[in-house]
């Protein structure tokens, strides 16, 4: 075994990071990281001809995949009724308060509301450990944290393909940080969870192409054999969370389907996606992001052939993010923003989707309403096959916001929600509350993002002024002074807001498009 630990192992992250657990990692990434590393390369490889011009399609050579007669394997039972799940860190409390929050499911998440240091990330196993086997607690001065008899369905969100984590090296080079979480996870838990009845289930981010998807199935079938589990024990969910992976959902169904507990719509990073894949095209830049709903064409187009594809395939079709959190001081924003809660679900559950996202446990009673409103006592609507909606690429590309523009308002709130987000990311919180929403590495990958393009392709504002990188350092300046005033010297000064804005400096105005701001920013955790 080649394996080297170079974080703290003490406490009880040694029930963690037991020889067996160490190497069934050791086996996962020799097994399974270099494909890991070509599927990198393909992404680089594709992101070229992006730049060149050409534009994404449906893959002709997996034409029969679509044209075929097939259907993924059925859902355990505590899979089937997911109307409403709720997101969050790993962290204890929030694990606590979320299992406990009457929604359906509850997706633990060490993926984009994490900041992956490592005491996050084991420390986020232990609390793992413990909420499968319903020992989880916490204690405060102010409050005695237990689970209740009927607790949330628990899945999780590993990381991506594309991070690393440098506290695990093998071969004296840091571990896929997808096989670390997964690893780790499946390893203490999978019998576990099947002999309480239930199961390991995991939620899949940030895929391309049905290729990787097919390299998370093979690592599937690789630990059910390791572990002694039936193929299909293990399920997961794959998020639709970028341009690509939009044409080809059902090849990713097809490559899951032993395994695939259906697709989510993931709104925020999707928008990120598409700016990123076509930020070399001055004619496909987006406006603020706070214009990009889920109404406007591309995403409503996005989201109608997701419903298609799960339901056409058996599978179910999950809505994306209510972000917003409610202001108990201020009931009447907090009634506005429920509404728009409501009619963001109310539309979901009336195109076909099976269940939604919130980020707080108030919005869950808010969001269950609305698809309770459409399903009735039924599970969910999978045999609604949408077959009004056809596959369309046209639609898909059609990335357009009628009448939409860039405002010094639109260019100020990315600068601030950037910079806000990095400096708690820094801090090691990966979910920041933000002007009553709750920010993660997403809606950060948008706002930096957004500023690249507009930069790069000397984009104005609605008054007629460019926006360029003196304005946006300027802006920049204006933030930061208003965050002093805010919150005061002490906590800008002692809160890593002059890193921050360094990095989102970096990433934002940087000659060369850095894929994802965390890559740069995890050097400084």
């Amino acid at each position: 075994m080649s394996i080297e630990i170079v974080g703290d192992v003490g406490g009880r992250r040694s029930e963690i990071l037991t020889p067996d657990a160490l190497a069934f990692l050791d086996d996962l990434e020799h097994r399974f990281g270099e494909r890991r590393v070509q599927l990198l390369d393909r992404r680089a490889e594709r992101q070229r001809h992006w730049d060149a011009g050409e534009m994404p399609d449906f893959l002709p050579e997996t034409a029969a995949v679509r044209e075929g007669d097939w259907r993924v394997r059925p859902v355990p039972d505590d899979l089937a009724d997911r109307r409403v799940e709720i997101t969050g860190p790993v962290d204890r409390k929030m694990m606590i308060n979320a299992l406990n929050s009457g929604a359906r499911a509850f997706m633990a998440d060490f993926e984009d509301s994490n900041s992956p240091t490592w005491d996050n990330v084991i420390d986020g196993q232990v609390n793992c450990f413990d909420a499968v086997r319903r020992t989880i607690e916490l204690e405060t001065p102010d409050k005695s944290y237990r689970l209740d008899d009927d607790v949330a369905t628990l899945l999780v969100r590993p990381r991506g393909w594309h991070l690393i984590d440098r506290h695990v090296l093998v071969d004296g080079r840091p571990i896929s940080a997808s096989l670390l979480d997964f690893g780790l996870f499946a390893h203490h838990n999978a019998r576990e969870l099947v002999d309480r009845g239930s199961g390991p289930y995991f939620y899949l981010p940030k895929l391309e192409s049905h290729l990787e998807a097919r390299l998370w199935n093979d690592v599937f079938v690789h630990t059910q054999e390791a572990l002694g589990l039936p193929v299909g024990t293990i399920k997961a969910t794959v998020l639709i969370e970028t341009i690509l992976a939009a044409f080809e959902m059902e090849e990713i169904l097809h490559e899951l389907r032993d395994h695939s507990a259906g697709l989510n719509a993931g709104r925020w990073d999707y928008i990120f996606s598409c700016v990123k894949t076509f930020r070399g095209r001055d004619d496909l830049m987006l406006p603020d992001r706070g214009q990009i709903t889920m109404t406007v064409p591309f995403m409503r187009a996005y989201t109608e052939q997701l419903v298609r594809a799960c339901h056409r395939r058996g599978a179910h079709a999950m809505g994306g993010m209510a972000a917003f959190i409610p202001n108990r001081r201020d009931p009447e924003v907090t009634e506005r923003a429920l509404e728009g809660v409501r009619a963001d679900k109310r539309r979901e559950a009336t195109d076909g989707f099976d269940g939604t996202w919130v980020a707080h446990p108030d919005l869950v009673e808010t969001a269950q309403g609305e698809f309770d409103a459409v399903l009735g006592d039924r599970p969910n609507q999978v045999d609604r096959l949408r077959e009004d909606v056809e596959p369309d690429a046209d639609a898909l590309l059609d990335i357009r916001v009628p009448g939409g523009s860039i405002t010094e308002d639109g260019l100020r709130q990315n600068v601030s929600v950037g910079v806000q987000y990095l400096a708690s990311w820094l801090r090691g919180t990966g979910a920041a509350a933000i002007d009553d929403l709750m920010e993660d590495a997403a809606t950060a990958e948008i706002s930096r993002t957004q500023v690249w393009q507009w930069v790069r392709h000397g984009a104005s504002l609605d008054d007629g002024r460019p926006v360029t990188e003196e304005l946006v350092r300027a802006i920049l300046d204006e933030e930061l002074l208003r965050l002093r005033d805010t919150y005061g010297d002490e906590a800008i000064d002692g809160g890593r807001f002059a890193e921050a804005a360094e990095v989102f400096i970096a990433v934002a105005l940087a000659d060369d498009f850095p894929n994802f701001l965390t890559i740069p920013a995890y050097d400084l955790l």
